[in-house]
C-alpha cells in the first residue's frame, strides 16, 4: 500500500514553529534581506575603478548595503544617518552595575535603577523588567534564574506552569506569595528562553546580590542549577548540592541559610523528582520554625 505524501510545510506552520521554541516577536520592523546585502558586500570594486582612483580601496564606498569592518566606527559617516554611540565593553557594564546597585538604599531605588540601567543586552529584546514578586520583608526568599514568555509579559517572576506549581509547593508548607519574596538572578527574559551567556549573568549579578542583601531573609532557596551554582558560589551540580544547607554570605558581611533544589520547571518534565524536592521545603519549613 502507497502512502500518500504529506503536503510540503506552509508559512503557517513555520510561524507555529517558531511560537513553539519561544520566538514570538521580531526585532526589526522590516525584515532585511540578508542575501542583498551579502551579495553587495562581497562584489569587488571593477578593475577599471582601481586603476582610474589608486585611493579606492582605501576609501569606503558609499552604495547601500555595503560595510567594511574597516571603516565601521567612522565617526564622520554613520550608516543610519544617527549618532554612533561607543559601545563599552561587557566588563565595563558589570562594574556600572555593581555600582548602579551598591548606590541603592532600598529596594524601590533597586528597581529604579535596574531600570534605567542599558548595559544588558537581554533588556532591548524583554518586553518587561522582572523585578520581584511577593512580600519584600518575607522570611523567606527564593530565587530562580531568569523569566519566561508569561513572567515576561506580566513583569511577574513564576506565573506561569512552574510558578503554579511553584504555588503549590508553597502551600504545601503552609506559605504562599504574601509569605514569601520572589525573584531571578536574570531581570529579563533572554529570547526564545534561551540559557542567558555567562556574560549576561556577570552583568546581572550586582542587581541580585543586592536584592538579597536589601531584602535580608533569614533563609533563602535557590531554584535550579544556574541560580544554585552563582548564589552559593560552587561549580557541583544540582543533583549532589539539592538538600544540602549552604551559607549565602552578602557583602555586608550577613550570612543566609540556603538551600538549593530544583527548579519547578524541571520538576514538570521530571515529575519523579517532585519528591525529593518536597524533602527540601520540609526541611527549609523546619529551619524557619527554629528561627521563629
Amino acid at each position: 500500500m502507497i502512502q500518500a505524501k504529506e503536503p510540503p510545510p506552509d508559512l503557517g506552520d513555520l510561524l507555529r514553529f517558531y511560537a513553539d521554541a519561544g520566538v514570538d516577536e521580531a526585532l526589526d520592523e522590516i525584515a532585511p534581506n540578508r542575501f542583498q546585502a551579502n551579495a553587495t558586500k562581497n562584489v569587488p570594486a571593477p578593475a577599471v575603478e582601481r586603476i582610474a582612483s589608486p585611493a579606492a580601496d582605501s576609501t569606503p564606498r558609499a552604495e547601500e548595503g555595503f560595510r567594511d569592518e574597516r571603516y565601521a566606527a567612522a565617526p564622520d559617516a554613520p550608516a543610519s544617518g544617527r549618532p554612533q554611540v561607543a559601545a563599552v565593553p561587557d566588563g565595563a557594564q558589570a562594574a556600572l552595575a555593581r555600582e548602579a546597585a551598591n548606590r541603592a538604599g532600598s529596594l524601590a531605588e533597586l528597581k529604579e535603577a535596574m531600570a534605567a540601567f542599558d548595559g544588558c543586552n537581554l533588556k532591548f529584546t524583554a518586553k518587561n523588567l522582572v523585578f520581584a514578586d511577593g512580600n519584600p520583608e518575607a522570611d523567606l526568599m527564593l530565587v530562580g534564574e531568569a523569566p519566561g514568555r508569561d513572567e515576561d509579559l506580566e513583569g511577574l517572576p513564576f506565573v506561569g506552569r512552574s510558578g503554579q506549581l511553584l504555588d503549590r509547593m508553597l502551600a504545601a508548607i503552609g506559605y504562599d506569595r504574601s509569605s514569601v519574596y520572589i525573584a531571578n538572578v536574570i531581570p529579563w527574559r533572554p529570547p526564545g528562553n534561551r540559557d542567558p551567556s555567562p556574560m549576561e549573568t556577570e552583568i546581572c549579578r550586582p542587581f541580585i546580590e543586592r536584592q538579597i542583601e536589601l531584602a535580608n531573609p533569614k533563609v533563602m532557596i535557590t531554584l535550579g542549577n544556574p541560580s544554585s551554582k552563582l548564589l552559593l558560589k560552587t561549580q557541583t551540580g544540582i543533583m549532589r548540592l539539592r538538600g544540602n544547607w549552604g551559607t549565602y554570605r552578602t557583602q555586608s558581611g550577613a550570612e543566609i541559610a540556603t538551600m538549593p533544589t530544583f527548579h519547578p520547571a524541571y520538576l514538570l518534565r521530571n515529575p519523579a523528582h517532585k519528591k525529593l524536592a518536597w524533602r527540601d521545603f520540609l526541611e527549609v519549613k523546619a529551619k524557619l520554625k527554629g528561627l521563629a
